[in-house]
């Protein structure tokens, strides 16, 4: 058998982190057995998809290096099969056109919750007979069309994360709405519940794997497939990615779509290899970083767990380090552009290029997300302030006088070594009889107005070659006096 496995996100937001979850656990299957990642856009709720969101989805999922085999296929374009479908199921007794109206249903619904009941649809119409429904007609009223689900009936499966699953057919709500309303001679918008399973069967789909708030769909699928006369899939059902409390992480936690996290400055290889930690361990528990395809040849269902997986910002921050200092410079520069870019930064991303790989050198051991690097290199961007600390340094005995003999000993042009600056300060130490602390703490402040920061060296060497180590140094020297 072929493993075939489908990725099938509503175009209604923006990728989210769980739907980006389970498209992972998806795509590390499928390779792990060498099968097939179909993508597939379910944008039947006309009202609320949007072509963004389906931009976003793509752009989301190739950002995160899970590339599809086959897609995207758009249900909208798929409406013929679908009803054909479902006209197949009318033909055969299992669906049938129902009558009610709204205010019908409602009151339905308020009798069982008088009695203490749950909501459930009593199959009031599925036996009418022709004049019945000619009277309804006649009033004018526009049917559904439901799915005929058995009380009596129990549906089990052999779930790949839960092991066996049942329910029966009492607890699925009654017969099942697959078609919205439409005039009674026309088969209406068909319904999720109905087209995904038309689909799966139509594209082959060998495993249907995804987060457990669908696991209540399942049972209602499973009939489907056996009306249709095919073979359900094999199911997987995921555990959800619970937030601090222990709910279902939901936009009310803040960050959670894949384009938010790329604005804060993860890279898609940290996060993509933390989604593989969400329910799921390698088998040596202490290998916590890989890439997509070093996860897949260790990925297996038996590994995953049942119980949620809580979302931890400082491991997914801490793998993004990770990722962050192990980066080659020329990349890592290259991603740090859009960011000083978006800040405000002047300067000129080709004719600067070496400089600015020689910032993100200095910085890059420090940086946890990509937008660090905007206030941790401001100082060599925006003109500086200095802190009470920085004044309080600069105002001691002998670090006017100190800065004053850097400044006279800085070389003319733009070419400044670190052999020639540690010679300066070698130079300043012995002349003035001062110790080597008071120099560096004073130049600290000078160059940087601060105390602390990176590497004071390599700063001043980036100051020095444009030219801005010497103005602040005169900057400096007036807070000093």
């Amino acid at each position: 058998m072929t493993v075939r496995v489908r990725l099938a996100p509503s175009p209604t937001g923006n990728l989210h982190i769980g739907t980006a979850r389970t498209a992972v656990f998806n795509w590390l299957f499928a390779r792990h057995q060498g099968g097939q990642f179909i993508l597939r856009i379910e944008d039947t709720d006309i009202e609320r998809s949007r072509p963004e969101y389906t931009q976003n989805i793509l752009e989301g999922l190739t950002w995160l290096g899970m590339t599809w085999d086959e897609g995207p296929f758009y249900q909208t374009q798929r409406m013929d099969l679908y009803r054909q479908a479902i006209q197949s199921l009318l033909d055969k007794g299992l669906a049938y056109r129902s009558y009610e109206t709204p205010e019908e249903l409602d009151a339905m619904r308020e009798a069982q919750k008088a009695r203490s009941e749950a909501p459930r649809y009593d199959n009031r119409h599925r036996n009418l007979t022709p004049e019945q429904e000619a009277a309804f007609i006649a009033e004018g009223r526009q049917p559904v069309i439901r799915f005929k689900i058995e009380d009596g009936r129990e549906i089990s499966w052999n779930d790949l994360v839960r092991g066996k699953v049942t329910w029966k057919g009492r607890d699925l709500g009654g017969d099942m709405v697959i078609a919205r309303a439409a005039a009674a001679d026309e088969i209406g918008p068909p319904l999720y519940n109905f087209v995904v399973v038309v689909d799966d069967i139509d594209m082959k789909i060998s495993h249907v794997i995804r987060g457990e708030d669908h696991i209540g769909n399942t049972p209602k699928q499973i009939l489907l497939y056996e009306a249709l006369g095919a073979t359900a899939p094999e199911f997987g059902h995921t555990p959800l990615i619970l937030n601090s409390s222990g709910a279902k992480l939901s936009k009310r936690d803040g960050v959670t779509s894949i384009s938010d996290f790329k604005q804060m400055g993860y890279v898609p290889e940290a996060l993509a290899n933390y989604m593989t930690l969400l329910g799921w361990s390698a088998p040596d528990a202490t290998q916590e970083l890989f890439t997509l395809p070093e996860a897949a040849e260790l990925f297996s269902f038996d590994r995953v767990n049942k119980a949620g997986a809580k979302f931890d910002w400082d491991k997914l921050n801490w793998i993004n380090s990770q990722y962050l200092h192990a980066m080659p410079v020329d990349r890592l520069t290259d991603l740090l552009i859009p960011f000083w870019q978006a800040a405000g930064y002047q300067f000129d991303p080709t004719g600067d290029r070496a400089w600015l790989e020689e910032l993100t050198s200095l910085l890059a051991a420090s940086l946890v997300l990509l937008k660090d690097a905007v206030e941790m290199s401001q100082l060599f961007f925006n003109p500086i302030a200095f802190t009470d600390e920085a004044k309080t340094q600069l105002q001691q005995a002998g670090s006017a006088a100190t800065l004053q003999a850097v400044a006279a000993a800085l070389p003319s042009d733009h070419s400044l070594t670190a052999e020639q600056a540690q010679d300066i300060i070698k130079q300043v130490v012995k002349e003035q009889n001062v110790k080597k602390g008071l120099v560096m703490r004073s130049l600290r402040a000078g160059l940087t107005g601060d105390l602390q920061g990176p590497d004071l060296l390599q700063s001043w060497l980036l100051l020095h070659q444009k030219g801005q180590d010497l103005p602040r140094l005169q900057q400096a020297l007036t807070v000093a006096q």
